[in-house]
């Protein structure tokens, strides 16, 4: 499937995990699960988690920690595969 065709699947998604202030270990293990029963997870990266870094940054950590790879981010929003 293209990136393309990702993306547009993931509009649609709702945020199933959200990273707060206990940081991006506390959520790894939670979206290592749900990737495993569905293709696409939506993460909402919230202030408490963002400090001074962004949320690309975030996202490529997180899906490196969980093997996954990042589709697009948008906002405070990221889309893992």
């Amino acid at each position: 499937m293209t990136d393309h065709e990702l993306r547009k699947q993931a509009h649609d998604l709702d945020v199933t995990v959200w990273v707060g202030k206990s940081g991006l270990e506390a959520v790894t293990d939670e979206l290592a699960d749900q990737l495993q029963d569905r293709k696409l997870v939506k993460v909402k990266f919230l202030r408490a988690a963002r400090g001074t870094r962004d949320t690309d940054e975030l996202a490529d950590e997180l899906a490196e920690a969980a093997n996954a790879e990042v589709v697009e981010t948008r906002g405070n929003t990221a889309v893992l595969t």
